[in-house]
């Protein structure tokens, strides 16, 4: 306690007004980048990259761990270039997976409200089934998707069967495009989602992906969203997670995949939080 409170006032003995400008002008400079990455998957990989740095500095620290230390000394400036190069895909697959982990830290979510819009969105799709009404609905989790919003039409309107079902009646202005569900609320309609990454018909020769099935996928690949997708000509539903896509679902099976899928993000907190969000199953693709 006593060297604690030593090197305390050695500092305060030497801090100065150019220290707290020097303070001030370092917090701007992170404060602005953070707002320029806002709302954008670059925060996701920022994150990423944040929680290994701060691993390897704690671990690095460490007087026990000499062997450790200098394995990072002579390493890491030669990692810092060779490794990006080489397995930047990869790289970036698994920041991202781990800046979505370190969303429990902050994440608090109403599980009842999620269980009435999964209701509602389970209903719609399959009214939207049995009329072969072409559909694409995507379901926000921890990734923002403000940026594919913003293509759209926003709408800020409250789930409901009748809004969904009116979206995406064939021949109406909003009917093409993906609709984003965030929380509660239909935040847009008539959203551009990217395509599906590498050659999807190769991977599925047997049937041919429409854009809706390859937008789904998309947007899964980019995000960790759960897209929603009926068939315009067959009327099936299938539901894309983590780049993968599960066909031919019926009302009850999309029912408790959608449960399945949200429950472990509104539940578990803790470690337990971060273990499921980054150890959490992929979802094969259903024959």
């Amino acid at each position: 306690m006593t060297e604690l409170i030593d090197d305390l006032t050695f500092i305060l003995q030497r801090f100065s007004w150019w220290s707290f400008l020097d303070i001030v002008l370092v917090t701007v400079v992170i404060f602005s980048i953070l707002l320029l990455l806002r709302d954008t998957q670059a925060v996701i990989l920022l994150r990423g990259v944040l929680i290994i740095l701060i691993l390897l500095g704690v671990l690095a620290g460490f007087e026990v761990l000499p062997a450790f230390s200098w394995l990072v000394a002579i390493t890491l400036p030669a990692l810092l270039v060779a490794i990006p190069v080489i397995f930047a895909p990869e790289i970036r697959r698994a920041l991202e997976r781990l800046g979505r982990a370190s969303n429990f830290l902050s994440f608090s979510g109403n599980i009842q409200g999620i269980r009435d819009v999964i209701e509602i969105v389970v209903h719609s799709v399959e009214l939207l089934s049995e009329r072969k009404h072409g559909a694409l609905i995507v379901l926000q989790r921890l990734d923002s998707l403000k940026t594919y919003a913003d293509t759209g039409i926003m709408l800020h309107a409250e789930v409901s069967e009748k809004l969904l079902q009116q979206i995406f009646f064939p021949n109406t202005p909003l009917h093409d495009g993906a609709v984003i569900i965030q929380g509660a609320q239909v935040i847009a309609a008539a959203t551009v989602l990217p395509l599906a990454t590498g050659d999807i018909q190769a991977q599925s020769p047997r049937r041919r992906l429409g854009l809706r099935h390859r937008a789904a996928i998309g947007i899964s690949e980019s995000t960790d969203a759960v897209a929603i997708v009926v068939s315009e000509e067959t009327g099936a539903i299938s539901v894309a997670t983590d780049g993968r896509m599960t066909r031919r679902l019926d009302a009850a099976r999309l029912h408790a995949f959608l449960s399945g899928v949200f429950r472990p993000l509104e539940e578990k907190k803790g470690l337990d939080g971060l273990l499921a969000r980054l150890f959490r199953p992929r979802v094969n693709e259903e024959e």
